[in-house]
């Protein structure tokens, strides 16, 4: 009788789950206490915009490091390590007092959260065979932007009981639960895991080679790939409009549509809400639509697609007159823009195989580098027009625009070893 395969790889889809709606409620909950903070420590738009600013510098900035790091020693060590850092500057974050502080606190923990996402996708390439690469980061990017969308409600929830300050301990002690799990449970090899038999190790043919001991990266086939700078390219043009969504749209709400705390945080609910869903229609279309017309073309039209939908969208929200037609708007901009988040992901999978923590890491490094820019851009728009939102808009949605002219360039695929 044929041994049938154990599923112990979907332990890991489900602690990337975890780990993604951990990692956006602690990234997204200054957003929605910015209006507080702000009142409290006195802070101007232009302030503000560089402390959203300073968790996407060193989140660019660490993320190669981090990434490289899960390729040699594994991704168990390395989320360990950013798990715990980041849960400890999420906490001090509450005790901030100044703007030099608060900077400080929020570039401490952006650095530490960096490589959490190339060192799950790096987990991915290891555990689950290439065929369910695109529906794994499908899955996980759904329920990261899930997590995003519904911190701000839990936030308010939280503030009603205590303070901003004591808020972000709360926040920071969720961290902490999820990696003495992570810890027990994962091996850097599937061949090491008890739970692990014969029949699945069979099916992770030659992705189990890729754990592990890769610390020597071809930096020079690297950069002398155009499509990983294309790769990168799109990815900034992917998140400087994304980051909006995350940093400025709870103080937009309150500023500009004069809404309630509670009232915009249910706004706030719906880009991240819709992202997960355009997230989770790829993961699940992107097989059968790559039998029909090939792996590459379909991750260029899905991507290229999702950049134009988003660009149309942002810019329709502009015209109304009404915070709900605008918001159901800004959801179906950042429906859009995630069709083109497992494309993206998957082809650093592809494309950088055993090395792919140091290219999702090196991808994710350009988007975040878009998140430090866009949010200090937009504050220095603010500052200079009165507060006139709508410019920063169509800023935001000409960037997404530009996207549309880069995925048909990008062999997403081809190895490049």
């Amino acid at each position: 009788m044929t041994q049938r395969p154990t599923h112990a790889r979907y332990w890991v889809i489900f602690y990337a789950v975890t780990l993604a709606i951990l990692s956006y409620i602690n990234r997204v909950a200054i957003s929605q206490a910015a209006p507080e903070i702000t009142r409290d420590l006195k802070f101007t738009d232009v302030q503000m915009g560089k402390i959203f600013g300073a968790f996407a510098l060193s989140y660019a900035l660490f993320e190669v490091p981090s990434g490289w790091l899960g390729d040699w020693i594994g991704p168990r060590k390395v989320l360990l390590r950013i798990v715990l850092w980041w849960s400890a500057f999420t906490a001090i974050t509450g005790a901030m007092w100044n703007f030099a502080s608060m900077w400080l606190a929020r570039f401490l923990f952006g650095a530490g959260e960096a490589g959490g996402f190339p060192n799950l996708t790096k987990a991915f390439t290891t555990w689950l065979p290439k065929s369910e690469h695109v529906r794994a980061q499908g899955i996980m990017w759904t329920f990261a932007r899930w997590g995003g969308a519904f911190t701000p409600v839990l936030v308010v929830w939280v503030l009603r009981f205590v303070n901003w300050h004591w808020a972000f301990v709360l926040f920071g002690g969720l961290g902490v639960v999820w990696a003495s799990f992570f810890y027990r449970w994962y091996r850097d090899n599937p061949r090491d895991h008890p739970s692990v038999n014969a029949a699945e190790l069979a099916l992770l043919e030659g992705s189990e080679r890729l754990a592990s001991g890769h610390a020597k990266v071809p930096w020079a086939k690297l950069l002398r790939s155009r499509s990983i700078w294309l790769l990168w390219l799109q990815y900034f043009c992917s998140s400087f409009p994304w980051y909006f969504n995350i940093t400025w749209l709870p103080t937009y709400l309150q500023q500009h549509w004069k809404l309630a705390p509670a009232e915009a945080a249910r706004y706030a609910i719906l880009p991240l809400f819709f992202g997960g869903l355009g997230a989770l229609i790829c993961g699940s279309i992107s097989a059968r639509f790559a039998r029909r017309v090939g792996l590459a073309q379909s991750r260029r039209i899905l991507a290229t697609s999702g950049f134009l939908g988003a660009a149309i969208f942002l810019a329709l929200s502009i015209q109304f007159h009404d915070p709900k037609w605008t918001m159901l708007s800004m959801g179906m901009a950042s429906f859009c823009n995630d069709l083109a988040m497992p494309p993206s992901w998957a082809a650093c999978m592809d494309i950088g195989g055993k090395y792919a923590g140091t290219v999702s890491g090196s991808m994710n490094m350009m988007g975040n580098l878009a998140g430090f820019v866009s949010p200090v851009v937009g504050g220095y728009i603010l500052a200079a027009t009165g507060r006139d939102w709508n410019i920063f808009l169509y800023v935001l949605a000409a960037v997404y625009l530009s996207g549309t002219l880069i995925w048909p360039f990008i062999d997403p695929e081809t190895p490049i070893e």
